[in-house]
C-alpha cells in the first residue's frame, strides 16, 4: 500500500514546514489529529498512515520532522516500530501517543527509554482528541521537537550571554527538580548522570498525569542509580533517594526535628499545574533555610520561577537546562533571562555540574 504524502501546502513555506507523519490504525483518529497540528500554520501533516510498517516504509518519503505514533496498532505496533523508524530516520523525532491507563503509561516510558523522544497522553474518545490542553500540549511538543531536531542538524550559533550568579556560600540540604515538555527523557538522562553520587535528598516535580506517575518513578529507580519513589505524604526524606511528586497533587518540603518531610496537598493548580513546581520550592526555602540546589529542566511557560527566585534571595543556587538542548526552553529559560541561574549548561553537563555544587552537602 502506498503511503499518502502531500506535495503541496498553501502559503506555506515547503523548506521552513515542520512535517509530521501520523501514524494510527484509526481513520477518524487520524483526521483529529492531523486538523489540529494543521490549524498551526508552521506544521504540516505530510503523510497518514495506518500502521508501523506502513511508517516505516514511507519515512524517508514524507521526510517528516517528527512522527506521532500510536502503540497498539495491527501489523506492526509502535514499540515495534520505533527502533526501525529511528534506524531509517536516526534524525526522526518520535511521539508516542499513549492511552491514559496503567499499561499505556508503561509502554510509553519504555518507549522513551528506547529512544522515543516523548509521548502524549491520548484521550479516550474521538471526542476529546479535540480537547484544548491535548490540542495545545500535541502541537507544543511536535513544534519543540522539530526546533530541536533542525537546531543539532544545524551549526551551532552564538547564543545571547546570560548573566550568572556567584556559587552560594553554604552547602544544599535539598536538590529539587522540575521539569514539563520533554521532562521524562531530560531525567533519565540526568538521573543516570548523577549515578550515585549524591548525599542529599532529591525532591521532583514533573507535570505529569496521575496514571504516569508511579510508572515513571518505577522507570526511574530502574535505572540503577538512585532510588526512585512517587512521594507519600508525611514521609521522612532520607539522603541519595528521589521523591516524586504524585500526579494531581503538590509536594511541599517541611522541616522539623526530625528531619525533612514530604506533605501532599490538593490546593488548587499554580501556573495551570498540580503538581507544580513553584510550592515544592517555596516550601524547599523555608524548610532548608535556602539551602536548596535547583535544575530547571526543559518546559514550558514559566513554573518554577517565582519558587526559584526565593531560593535564590534565601543563599540557594539553580543551575538552568540551555536552550538549545531543551524541547522547550520555557522553564529554565524563565529563570535564566531573571538573572537567577549560577549555570546554564547542556542537558549532559547539568549532572556533573550539580555532582560539583554538592561536594561536601549533608542532608
Amino acid at each position: 500500500m502506498s503511503v499518502p504524502v502531500r506535495t503541496s501546502i498553501a502559503a506555506r513555506p515547503r523548506e521552513a514546514a515542520i512535517r509530521v507523519m501520523v501514524c494510527d490504525d484509526s481513520v477518524a483518529i487520524r483526521g483529529a489529529l492531523t486538523r489540529i497540528l494543521e490549524s498551526d500554520p508552521d506544521i504540516v501533516v505530510a503523510a497518514k498512515v495506518e500502521n508501523g510498517q506502513l511508517a516505516i516504509d514511507g519515512i524517508r518519503a514524507a521526510r517528516a520532522d517528527v512522527v506521532v505514533l500510536d502503540i497498539e496498532m495491527p501489523v506492526m505496533d509502535g514499540l515495534t516500530a520505533l527502533p526501525l523508524l529511528l534506524r531509517a530516520d536516526p534524525g526522526v523525532r518520535v511521539i508516542m501517543a499513549s492511552t491514559l491507563t496503567t499499561r499505556g503509561a508503561d509502554i510509553a516510558l519504555r518507549a522513551l527509554r528506547l529512544g522515543a523522544a516523548d509521548y502524549v497522553p491520548k484521550p479516550s474518545s474521538i471526542g476529546t482528541v479535540g480537547d484544548d490542553g491535548f490540542k495545545r500540549e500535541l502541537i507544543e511538543k511536535v513544534k519543540g521537537l522539530a526546533r530541536l531536531r533542525r537546531r543539532q542538524a544545524q551549526p551551532s550559533r552564538p547564543q545571547t550571554p546570560i548573566a550568572l550568579r556567584p556559587a552560594p556560600l553554604l552547602p544544599p540540604r535539598l536538590l529539587a527538580v522540575g521539569s514539563s515538555t520533554g521532562g521524562p527523557q531530560a531525567l533519565f538522562n540526568l538521573v543516570q548522570g548523577l549515578g550515585r553520587g549524591v548525599h542529599v535528598p532529591v525532591v521532583l516535580t514533573q507535570h505529569m498525569p496521575a496514571t504516569f506517575t508511579p510508572i515513571l518513578a518505577d522507570h526511574l529507580n530502574r535505572l540503577g542509580a538512585m532510588p526512585c519513589t512517587e512521594a507519600r505524604d508525611g514521609e521522612t526524606l532520607a539522603p541519595g533517594r528521589i521523591y516524586l511528586a504524585p500526579g494531581d497533587r503538590h509536594l511541599l518540603i517541611e522541616g522539623g526535628r526530625g528531619g525533612l518531610r514530604t506533605r501532599l496537598t490538593t490546593d488548587p493548580p499554580e501556573n495551570f499545574c498540580r503538581p507544580s513546581v513553584d510550592p515544592m520550592l517555596r516550601s524547599a526555602t523555608a524548610a532548608c533555610d535556602g539551602r536548596v540546589l535547583v535544575a530547571m529542566l526543559t518546559g514550558m511557560g514559566h513554573d518554577g520561577l517565582a519558587g526559584t527566585k526565593a531560593v535564590i534571595e534565601a543563599g540557594g543556587a539553580a543551575i538552568g537546562q540551555d536552550e538549545a538542548s531543551s524541547v522547550v526552553w520555557g522553564m529554565p529559560g524563565a529563570i535564566a533571562r531573571a538573572g537567577l541561574c549560577h549555570a546554564v549548561l547542556p542537558l549532559p553537563k547539568i549532572a556533573p555540574k550539580l555532582l560539583d555544587m554538592l561536594k561536601g552537602a549533608h542532608p
